[in-house]
């Protein structure tokens, strides 16, 4: 299956969340395309440094603004039709559940909802970054689209996982009611240059500590897993459901998968540190095994994952130990 580009030169896009980690590298593309980009952003997590380097070309405009509040009217690069609207804001890490849940909330519902109202209106294609999340602690392995999930609707963890699953919600009942073109990536967890060493994922905890001499802190027993995927290949996975024409949800990431215990100590050798593992209470709610399943990716979109563990890995702890001064 070969996607044909269909988003470049003469398009205006909007992404929400636009200065994140992900969205930052999903810019740089739709911009090197030739699109004219608008970015909305209030900061909450995001960063003007991941933009910093956009902010002299004409085809890029910064908005600083909530989402949740609504489409500011009052700013001339939101005045005029958008192509497509990249739904990627919203505060992603465990960290972020305890400190920013009603937050988490609102930009999962009343601004999708505002964005789907947009999006139906300029006649835009619609794509809504959803999440591995949605599939709780899974007792399917690996995780197909047509797995419902085992998601605890009150736990700490539930303000992201619920928003992201009302999201795809509102999403399907434009698209089935209103004929909003529109699309679903569920995302696995991805790690890459531009992540915050604070935000409590595993992989920049695991390599800040590293990259101090200090102890590799791994939830339980670290026999959990995660299936790692470096952000050059989401990227690419996202571009090819934008250009598509599939509603999905389709996932997006790779099958690398590991434990953590392995990871952390992958990261340990990788950045020739001398730092131990030692093991902290595992979090609540914490999924046992996370591993997509790209078969629908892979027939619909051609898309397959082509960054190794060890190149990802190595590029990201170089991009930390310059940040952070090691």
């Amino acid at each position: 299956m070969k996607v044909e580009p269909r988003f470049g030169p003469g398009h205006r896009i909007l992404v929400t969340g636009g200065a994140g980690f992900v969205p930052s590298h999903l810019v740089d593309a739709l911009i090197v395309r030739g699109c004219t980009v608008v970015v909305l952003d209030n900061f909450v997590t995001g960063s003007k440094e991941n933009v910093a380097h956009l902010f002299e070309k004409p085809t890029f405009t910064l908005v600083e603004a909530d989402i949740s509040e609504g489409l500011p009217t009052d700013h001339p690069a939101l005045a005029e039709r958008f192509d497509a609207i990249l739904h990627l804001a919203s505060p992603a890490s465990p960290t972020d559940f305890e400190k920013l849940p009603v937050e988490i909330l609102r930009v999962g519902s009343v601004a999708t909802l505002h964005l789907l109202e947009r999006a139906t209106a300029d006649g835009a294609r619609f794509l809504m970054a959803s999440t591995s999340e949605a599939y709780g602690d899974p007792k399917e392995h690996p995780q197909r689209e047509t797995y419902w999930g085992n998601v605890n609707p009150i736990g700490v963890r539930s303000v992201y996982d619920e928003a992201k699953r009302f999201s795809e919600a509102a999403t399907m009942a434009y698209h089935r009611s209103r004929g909003t073109d529109t699309a679903i990536v569920r995302i696995f967890n991805t790690y890459g240059p531009r992540m915050r060493p604070d935000d409590g994922r595993a992989i920049p905890t695991f390599i800040s500590q590293a990259l101090r001499g200090e102890p590799i802190t791994v939830h339980g027993t670290g026999n959990q897993t995660r299936s790692i995927c470096y952000v050059d290949d989401l990227v690419r996975g996202i571009l090819l459901l934008l250009d598509s024409t599939e509603t999905g949800p389709i996932n997006c990431g790779t099958e690398h998968e590991m434990s953590m215990r392995q990871l952390a100590e992958l990261i340990v050798s990788l950045s020739g540190s001398s730092s131990e593992v030692s093991y902290i209470t595992r979090s609540a709610d914490d999924p046992e095994m996370r591993r997509p399943d790209l078969t629908l990716a892979r027939e619909l979109l051609g898309y397959e994952p082509t960054v190794a563990p060890e190149d990802g890995l190595g590029r990201t702890i170089d991009y930390f130990r310059e940040r952070l001064g090691y």
